[in-house]
């Protein structure tokens, strides 16, 4: 499969601060990937870089196979949508859509055929003669996203453009991403900082820290076979419980606490020595099924979170804090001692010094 955008050894510093280093990136035509990470840690630094609103200090950017390292943005044939909104309040809906092309100078037929398009698809046809004034968010940004659509390029930038939608209206426009997506084929790079909309949207999440790629891979497998811890606890709400312990002989043992390695599947040769061990609240058994499980453990509940869904439970394993999703109508009171079963197979283990997987 051909790259749709390519980037080599890319460095971005200002003045003394390196903000990017040494990255490397390729994403295939029709990918939709996400950059997800926490505040300051490159991702819409390295965006626009790819559109072309910064100058990189060093390395290369390919779009299509042509190098655009030094190309103006609007020579890079991207589209891109803001978090903010960025509409001209003064023009109408058509006239936010339809001014870039204007300024291109296509014809009016043409125009008018892409703006067609792009309402139909997104569903703004009745907004057209409005201002943006007169547009709820989730409208503005529908008319943001469809002036990225009527310009007809391959590659779509999104820069955190739900992040000032409440939380429905995110989820909504997050479902009409996906689906423009699906129906367009388009390549799509978006950055945020919400890891729902990352596992919904991506084909691969990039999970940056400090200027670089943590891990590079399907949502699957940065869920299932996190790289290091950062992404662990990164990844997943409630995020993963870490257990502070050593291996050995073929078990991890936590506070008089042995549990069986057995079922684990290992990256390499492993040896005895301290270890981090994470275990997801949600791959945590109570009840019935706690019989079938490798490891169980009696513990004492602290807190109780029902959430309508799910109910979270806080308590204490061998000194570390443990958190337990259990669902929506489980009984438990405060207090209570319940039994816990844990499936190793499901669990990661990290080297404690220098916390990659094990």
């Amino acid at each position: 499969m051909t790259n749709s955008v390519e980037i080599k050894n890319l460095d971005l510093a200002f003045g003394a601060v390196k903000v990017l280093q040494d990255l490397n990136l390729e994403i295939s035509k029709g990918e939709f990937l996400v950059l997800l990470g926490s505040s300051g840690c490159g991702k819409s630094t390295l965006l626009n870089c790819i559109a072309g609103l910064l100058d990189v200090t060093a390395g290369q950017l390919f779009i299509n196979g042509q190098n655009v390292t030094w190309a103006e943005p609007s020579e890079r044939g991207i589209g891109m949508v803001f978090q903010s909104y960025a509409l001209y309040p003064q023009m109408t809906v058509e006239g936010n859509l339809t001014f870039g092309l204007k300024n291109a100078k296509l014809p009016k037929d043409e125009i008018r055929k892409r703006v067609k398009r792009a309402s139909e698809i997104l569903q703004i046809e009745p907004l057209l003669k409005r201002k943006p004034a007169a547009l709820s968010g989730g409208q503005r940004q529908r008319v943001a996203i469809g002036r990225a659509l009527v310009r007809d390029v391959d590659v779509f930038l999104f820069d955190e453009p739900l992040s000032n939608l409440d939380a429905k209206l995110r989820a909504d426009l997050r479902v009409e991403i996906k689906r423009l997506h699906q129906n367009l084929g388009n390549t799509m790079i978006y950055v945020t900082h919400d890891q729902i909309e990352a596992m919904t949207l991506a084909d691969r999440i990039a999970i940056m820290r400090d200027g670089q790629i943590m891990q590079l891979a399907s949502p699957e497998e940065i869920y299932c076979r996190p790289v290091n811890r950062y992404v662990a606890g990164f990844i997943g709400s409630p995020s993963m419980n870490f257990l502070e312990g050593t291996i050995r002989g073929g078990h991890f043992e936590v506070g008089g606490l042995s549990v069986p390695l057995s079922a684990y599947e290992f990256s390499g040769p492993v040896t005895d020595g301290p270890a981090t061990l994470g275990i997801r609240p949600e791959h945590i058994v109570t009840g019935e099924l706690v019989g079938n499980a490798p490891w169980q453990n009696e513990v004492t509940v602290s807190l109780i979170e029902p959430t309508g869904s799910d109910t979270l439970v806080d308590c204490d394993v061998a000194g570390h804090p443990f958190r337990v999703r259990m669902e929506g109508q489980a009984r438990v009171s405060m207090g209570e001692t319940i039994t816990i079963g844990v499936d190793p197979s499901r669990a990661s283990l990290f080297d404690t010094k220098t916390e990659l997987r094990l």
